[in-house]
């Protein structure tokens, strides 16, 4: 019985970064906080522990749970991946990339994407997803493009999903600085993802929200079209109506939300990119 081939094991992936759980979304910190609350004798009074409020706050925990889950997924997955053959499809983001909100990894954007793209091209299409859940755009640049100079062969594909956690946790000029830098840095075969518009949703945060995810699209649309680069605008297919389409947390995308994800990616990705196949 002939043995599959051996691929050496370089030092990335012994120090894998899509462990995730590193960093906590704003969401979950806001909603850790507000479980003490629901937790209390006077929410178990007042009927707030069984509400909707309560609801949120254990869907928030459960999520924590999965980010856990689905980064050892992934990570199992990335030890076999490089040993097959096949056009090969690199993921660089954060929780959504992990397809965290889906009853499972494969149910998130890449999984739904990778099956679409094996179909259409009947080529067996692998993917190797350096994501982690809770990422900044300075860490992917710091910890997951790298990585890619250091892969045995060369991606037929990079996709790069990342900034929506920078909406909280940088300021604004650090985010446009950062977001410009990791744009110039990714290869010339790579799809950029904007950000989604939070309008209808997270109440009167997003809609103050909204303004500002619009300065960083543009931001993104003008630097990868200075690059050439190609952007899957999750901004105009994630949309309402919003039933069904977010989690149990409220914030990650569910399947069905990374549905149109799946269609904003899949219109984006270049022809070429597609591999010995015709892609339309």
């Amino acid at each position: 019985m002939r043995r599959p081939p051996t691929v050496s094991r370089p030092a990335w992936l012994a120090a894998f970064p899509g462990t995730g759980g590193g960093r906590r979304s704003p969401v979950e910190i806001v909603a850790t906080a507000a479980s003490y609350v629901t937790r209390t004798p006077a929410a178990e009074f007042s009927g707030l522990r069984a509400g909707r409020f309560g609801r949120w706050t254990d869907g928030v925990t459960a999520m924590r749970a999965d980010c856990i889950a689905f980064a050892g997924h992934w990570r199992a997955h990335n030890d076999l991946v490089l040993a097959e053959p096949g056009p090969l499809w690199v993921v660089l983001g954060d929780s959504t990339a992990q397809g965290l909100g889906a009853p499972s990894p494969d149910g998130g954007y890449v999984g739904q994407v990778l099956e679409e793209l094996r179909a259409r091209t009947g080529q067996p299409w692998r993917v190797l997803n350096l994501s982690v859940s809770g990422a900044l755009i300075r860490d992917v640049l710091r910890d997951q493009v790298p990585l890619l100079a250091t892969l045995p062969v060369a991606p037929d594909l990079v996709t790069c999903g990342i900034g929506a956690n920078d909406i909280l946790y940088s300021a604004p000029a650090k985010l446009f600085g950062d977001l410009r830098a990791v744009l110039t840095a990714v290869p010339d075969n790579t799809v950029v993802l904007d950000l989604p518009l939070p309008a209808g949703f997270w109440g009167i945060v997003g809609k103050l929200s909204v303004p500002y995810v619009v300065r960083i699209n543009r931001a993104i649309h003008d630097v990868a079209r200075a690059r050439g680069l190609p952007v899957a605008e999750i901004s105009s297919h994630f949309t309402r109506p919003w039933t069904g389409k977010f989690a149990s947390d409220y914030f990650h995308p569910s399947q069905d939300g990374y549905r149109d994800w799946t269609r904003a990616l899949l219109a984006a990705i270049p022809p070429a990119a597609a591999a010995q196949a015709a892609f339309s």
